[in-house]
């Protein structure tokens, strides 16, 4: 961890002050709603509301079928379901009822990301490496620590999130449905039951032989479509892979990491993997191995051999 340094003297440099996002990422930027100074909505908080699906930026088409997309709709927040580094996810019922009857519902997963002040990106540097965003008051904002400024600085990570899962979601990644994005809350698809049950973190399966090595089959094949869209997982372990049923899941992408615009990425690539790779290796996949998964994943990069 790199050592303390005073800011006395000068104003402190934080390590996503500066961020490029691709084009899909720029065209969410554009058009995602505006954050603005001073709104604090936090009186609405666990209050029942119209869906606010109408004024948001949308997932990517086509819209799968089970999602609610009436404005009509009522979203009803049912709690936090897990506290983690960089952003808290609740669970939420969206659902549109007329004259008391039921007629469309689905839940949706909510991540709401913390301000910089509170983000715990601990490899900030290492991620956004090639990252820039053109000066304007909004960069102004954000280099002087304004709460506004702040606000700014979760609203990116939630913006590369929301466009990396677009992305994968249509190349056919196992990744959450993106729903939609507004400001610093992003709400996906719910992986888990229709009682509201989150599916359980491969760290916590004890799968038998043949499970375990379906899944390391599943989990290579989303490995294969992130490569071939450009991308490592970036911070990819058995806390951030669900298992929804026998389905395995990739989920926690906000640091996906560009592998040819990061001078690192082939680095993040080969740590994924061994990340990965040595929890089924540990729980008795005879097929997994680090090395020859990397070698599988460096094919399947655009105009890639090798790093």
């Amino acid at each position: 961890m790199a050592a303390h340094r005073s800011n006395r003297s000068r104003s402190r440099r934080f390590d996503d002050d500066e961020w490029e996002p691709d084009m899909l990422t720029t065209h969410l930027l554009a058009t995602a709603p505006e954050i603005a100074e001073g709104d604090d909505d936090s009186s609405e908080a666990d209050q029942p509301a119209w869906s606010t699906y109408v004024d948001a930026t949308k997932g990517p088409e086509p819209v799968p079928a089970w999602v609610v997309t009436d404005p009509r709709a009522i979203d009803t927040d049912l709690g936090v379901v897990k506290t983690g580094k960089e952003a808290d996810v609740s669970l939420l019922r969206r659902e549109l009822d007329i004259d008391g009857e039921p007629l469309h519902s689905c839940l949706l997963a909510v991540k709401q990301y913390r301000s910089a002040e509170h983000r715990m990106f601990h490899r900030d540097a290492g991620y956004l490496e090639g990252r820039r965003v053109k000066k304007s008051r909004e960069m102004r904002a954000m280099q002087r620590r304004t709460a506004f400024g702040k606000e700014l600085i979760a609203q990116q990570w939630a913006v590369a999130e929301f466009a990396v899962l677009s992305r994968l979601w249509s190349a056919g990644a196992a990744v959450p449905y993106p729903v939609q994005l507004i400001g610093t809350e992003m709400m996906m698809e719910f992986i888990g039951s229709p009682d509201g049950v989150a599916a359980p973190r491969l760290a916590q399966v004890r799968p038998s032989r043949a499970d375990g090595d379906d899944l390391y089959r599943q989990l290579v094949a989303a490995l294969n479509v992130l490569a071939d869209a450009g991308y490592a997982h970036g911070d990819l372990s058995a806390y951030n892979v669900l298992v929804d049923d026998g389905r395995l899941v990739l989920i926690d992408m906000p640091q996906a990491v560009d592998l040819v615009g990061n001078p690192q990425g082939f680095a993040y690539l080969r740590r994924d993997c061994e990340n990965i790779a040595g929890w089924f290796a540990a729980h008795g996949v005879g097929k997994a191995d680090p090395t020859a998964l990397y070698d599988e994943l460096i094919r399947s990069v655009p105009g890639m051999t090798s790093p």
